[in-house]
């Protein structure tokens, strides 16, 4: 099928405080607009980070699947979730599970693997009564936005992630690894730069370090690029962490971050953090059969708290190695 002319063709909106918008007026043949636009819904994710893409009509997981196949470049199975998602077969998946009530904070999805999307599509089957928008943020802007100091220390000692596997809160080992063998488990630790620790109990405990910062491996752009606050203690509710602390203890969270040493990151970095994405925040209220395309290692995402049904279905493309990143912090398989 042919490539689509440039991008300004397809009538993108701007506007201050939400993503790139296209109305695309092709309801029941999602799939052939993807297909005939590909080029340039790429170019304008290549340009902006992100588009939000309406009128496609995307209202069962076997359309959604389409469009994201005839835009991806090859759909990725799902390795090392923190929680886990139901699968609906041929890479589309749903959302993460998430207490609706909840903010899910910034994050770029698996940003603690040594490979991982480069692009991420998700599309909306149901819209929410209230909220639920999957809000997207520029990460070079926020790489500057931060404190010189604390990126450089960033850069320096990298952030290690920690997590400890049971079978209640997060993914479990079967759901992260797709195996309880403890054989194969630990060879794919040491293959993906992972430490582990059997417990007493049986349970798994994981610590992998990584670069926070990256550069682009297209543009070239350095990037705030990891999940050192969406998946640090002080991000979750304070009534859920209290009640981890309280049954698991301090060492026991089913996940964790600290600076890449080892250093405990502070409950006011974290909030700084937090409070320089909200700043660069971009949202749009998701409608039914609306597609957003998100440029995974130039832009965060995350989720807004909702009310009422949602369903989101959410496929990861483009594969893209750790190491052609320009990592600031050197990993090495064991």
């Amino acid at each position: 099928m042919p490539s689509s002319p440039p991008t300004p063709l397809l009538d993108l909106e701007v506007s201050p405080g939400r993503p790139p918008l296209l109305r695309a007026e092709a309801r029941g043949a999602g799939r052939e607009w993807a297909a005939e636009h590909r080029d340039a819904l790429r170019a304008v994710v290549a340009e902006h980070g992100s588009v939000l893409v309406r009128g496609l009509g995307l209202l069962d997981t076997a359309g959604a699947g389409a469009v994201f196949r005839e835009i991806g470049s090859g759909l990725l199975p799902e390795a090392e979730p923190f929680a886990p998602r139901l699968p609906f077969g041929d890479g589309v998946h749903s959302s993460t599970k998430w207490p609706q009530n909840q903010q899910m904070c910034m994050h770029h999805e698996l940003s603690y693997r040594l490979e991982f999307p480069g692009l991420m599509l998700f599309a909306c089957l149901t819209a929410p009564a209230v909220g639920g928008a999957t809000t997207v943020a520029d990460a070079p802007s926020v790489l500057e936005a931060l404190p010189a100091a604390l990126v450089e220390r960033f850069e320096r000692d990298g952030w290690l992630l920690t997590r400890t596997y049971n079978e209640e809160i997060g993914a479990s080992v079967a759901e992260a690894f797709g195996t309880e063998d403890r054989h194969a488990v630990e060879t794919y630790c040491r293959a993906n730069a992972i430490d582990f620790d059997w417990q007493p109990d049986g349970g798994l405990r994981t610590r992998q370090r990584r670069s926070a910062v990256l550069r682009h491996p297209v543009s070239g752009r350095r990037c705030w690029f990891n999940q050192v606050a969406f998946l640090n203690e002080w991000t979750i509710a304070e009534e859920v962490r209290e009640y981890l602390l309280d049954v698991y203890g301090p060492d026991g969270l089913p996940f964790n971050t600290s600076f890449g040493n080892g250093d405990p990151i502070d409950k006011d970095i974290v909030e700084l953090l937090n409070a320089v994405y909200e700043d660069h925040t971009l949202r749009e209220p998701w409608q039914d059969g609306d597609l957003l395309i998100v440029d995974n290692i130039r832009t965060a995402h995350g989720r807004e708290p909702f009310e009422g049904p949602r369903e989101v279905v959410v496929a990861m493309t483009d594969k893209t190695q750790l190491a052609d990143c320009d990592p600031t912090v050197e990993v090495t398989a064991q």
